[in-house]
């Protein structure tokens, strides 16, 4: 299957309207759509139908037919699914509807028998006279309707409702994109936002004890409801996890997919911290952020360098910033710490995957001092002993890893990251030590507010020598 390199067909496959731009009132949910549309354009889109055959699908092959680059489910078309399995992905196809068509996207979903599993997004003409009538109410006509919420077009049908007012009449085409990525699915419907939603979040409103949304991993189905609807442009842009370790043979060499953070000769994409509380320092404006972002970058300059292709700090200054914000990514980093030290990785500005020497002994009051770093570790199970990759603080969710992974002091150690709304998982020296736990916003006392969808990631002072090299970073639609 043909793979596409786009920077223009990811705006086409999203559909954003030209009126987005000129608008004088901006649409909230047209807005909510240039982020991940910006992402998308990175994406290498393979093609799921080659506008002549139904190669890469099975199922209902006489209920749908290729013709004229279209993929179309006849007058009595049931399902069709692809012959591959997806996980995390963004799936683009545009659709026609004729008077009240209905069709349906089924994703992650599996078939073991009478066993199925996976979700359903809508596809509705859920303006069609099958679905909508009038009746007189008081003396005054009023339009009615026996749709619930949940059964409009892109709704994850029985889970999650969409957003309304930006289907097309029947006839026309209309360009749609699913993102699911973990529990996180989004539908972008003609340029809008319709569904925003993390399915861990959930009750589903149908049928509360259901589990099919839980799927992680199946087929994309169409499924057919024995109406004529016609299917094009069908694309896919696979992001699955990547492995726990880069695949490049070259210090701050990215691989595929990734972006390079640092570039392994000086401190260009990055930043000096310019004040240690995020919310004071996302409240700063004009001259007051120039100038401390200033003074930020002077500290920054004088305590961190590049020496032989390695991010090195001297432990005497402060956290050392990416320039440009994040939200939900993929972060592999090398990093190497003295006996003793102690460090971290803040995720959109909020502390922290944990660095620190598990092996430096230490004493309690009621304990005497334990012979060697390695009966510290046994004697103690609380605390830096349980080693790196922790969301350590963290009061409500987990806060430990799993396992003890480091390295001894002195000695590489490689980070993976994958953060996907506020829930990160971790992977330290190729060992899960962290899995899908919801990092908690450190700057809010009570912890009942939301993490910003979107800031910084910084390197954390703690005054100790510290080294990084090998940082890269994969952006996930959202």
């Amino acid at each position: 299957m043909k793979i596409l390199s786009t920077t223009s067909a990811a705006l086409i496959l999203l559909g954003l309207p030209a009126f987005a731009q000129d608008s004088e009132k901006k649409d909230p949910n047209v807005e909510a759509a240039k982020r991940p549309s910006a992402i998308l354009q990175q994406a290498e889109w393979t093609d799921l139908f080659d506008g002549k055959t139904l190669n890469g699908w099975n199922g209902d092959t006489e209920g749908y037919v290729a013709k004229d680059d279209l993929l179309v489910c006849q007058k009595g078309g049931k399902n069709l699914q692809t012959d591959k399995t997806y996980s995390d992905f963004a799936f683009s196809f545009e659709f026609k509807l004729e008077e009240s068509g209905n069709n349906g996207i089924r994703i992650r979903h599996r078939e073991d028998g009478d066993f199925r599993e996976g979700m359903e997004i809508q596809i509705l003409d859920q303006n069609g006279s099958k679905y909508n009538g009038e009746a007189e109410i008081s003396g005054k006509p009023r339009k009615l309707t026996w749709l619930k919420p949940w059964q409009y077009n892109g709704s994850i049908y029985g889970v999650y409702p969409a957003k309304t007012g930006y289907l097309k009449p029947p006839g026309e085409w209309n360009k749609q994109t699913i993102i699911a990525i973990e529990d996180h699915i989004m539908v972008i419907l003609n340029g809008a936002v319709i569904v925003d939603a993390f399915l861990d979040d959930l009750t589903p409103l149908a049928k509360p004890e259901s589990t099919e949304h839980k799927s992680r991993s199946g087929h994309i189905l169409l499924a057919g409801h024995n109406d004529h609807v016609e299917f094009r442009n069908l694309k896919i842009a696979d992001y699955t996890a990547s492995p726990a370790s880069p695949e490049t043979k070259r210090d701050n060499s990215p691989p595929p997919h990734f972006t390079a953070l640092f570039n392994g000769k000086d401190l260009a994409g990055w930043k000096g911290l310019a004040h240690r509380n995020a919310n004071e320092r996302r409240a700063l404006e004009g001259k007051l952020l120039a100038d401390a972002q200033a003074t930020a970058d002077q500290v920054m300059n004088e305590h961190w360098s590049v020496i032989e292709g390695i991010l090195t700090y001297d432990g005497e200054g402060q956290s050392l910033c990416t320039a440009k914000d994040y939200g939900d990514f993929e972060l592999y980093i090398d990093w190497k710490i003295p006996q003793g030290a102690d460090s971290g990785i803040y995720l959109r500005g909020t502390p922290q995957v944990g660095i620190w020497d598990p092996w430096k002994p230490q004493s309690k009051n009621e304990r005497p001092m334990p012979a060697n770093a390695e009966e510290w570790v046994e004697i103690y199970r609380a605390g830096q002993n349980q080693g790196s990759g922790s969301l350590w603080n963290n009061k409500i969710y987990r806060h430990l890893p799993l396992k003890l992974a480091d390295k001894k002091p002195g000695e590489w150690n490689t980070f993976f990251i994958r953060m996907v709304g506020e829930k990160v998982s971790v992977w330290l020296n190729d060992t899960l030590v962290v899995d899908r736990t919801r990092l908690e916003n450190f700057w809010d006392k009570e912890r009942k507010l939301p993490l910003p969808r979107l800031d910084q990631i910084e390197l954390q002072h703690h005054g100790s020598e510290l080294f990084f090299k090998n940082l890269y970073i994969r952006e996930l639609p959202y």
